[in-house]
């Protein structure tokens, strides 16, 4: 019963079918409190056709890639509109959808922001007083996040710019 729960949040990480996509297709019987699930037939994770947006490469497959983005020695780390237009310089040069931006000013000084994408986020918190910003880059799907270094670097004129790679679900699936 434990993969029905995956079902209750809304897609099997299997076989990338929502709770009513495995009803409609038969993989998934509801008698009455009782689900039962039938195994879908086998299907190479490793498949391009597959619907999941998880990223397929070099024998790996990952739901993103996720930079830790550390910006140093950076100039107009204080100001909203400055940080909502490198999110949106970022969104555009990476090949991905913007779908809502949120800041917060804080006093005396320092932004915290998110851009929510359709393939994931990019979030800040920054220190202005020291020159520092903490920007987040999670994206899966086509887009190219590495894209949004450069984009930070010159939108910050930082000194230096650290970043380092997660692969986000690197493991979860493997290949048959």
């Amino acid at each position: 019963m434990e993969n029905a729960n995956l079902f209750r949040l809304g897609m099997d990480l299997e076989t990338g079918a929502t709770h009513e996509e495995a009803i409609h297709r038969g993989h998934l019987a509801v008698v009455g409190d009782t689900e039962t699930i039938e195994a879908p037939a086998e299907r190479d994770v490793m498949d391009e056709s597959r619907d999941d947006h998880f990223i397929r490469r070099d024998g790996k497959v990952f739901a993103g890639t996720h930079l830790i983005i550390e910006v140093i020695e950076g100039t107009g780390l204080d100001e909203e509109a400055r940080i909502q237009k490198a999110f949106r310089d970022c969104v555009e040069e990476c090949g991905a959808t913007l779908l809502h931006i949120h800041t917060h000013k804080f006093s005396p000084q320092g932004v915290s922001g998110v851009a929510v994408l359709a393939e994931s986020h990019i979030s800040v918190h920054t220190w202005p007083e020291i020159g520092y910003g903490a920007f987040d880059v999670f994206m899966c799907g086509d887009a190219r996040p590495w894209k949004s270094v450069e984009v930070l670097r010159a939108a910050f004129d930082a000194g230096e710019v650290r970043v380092r790679e997660l692969l986000r679900g690197d493991g979860i699936c493997t290949g048959a």
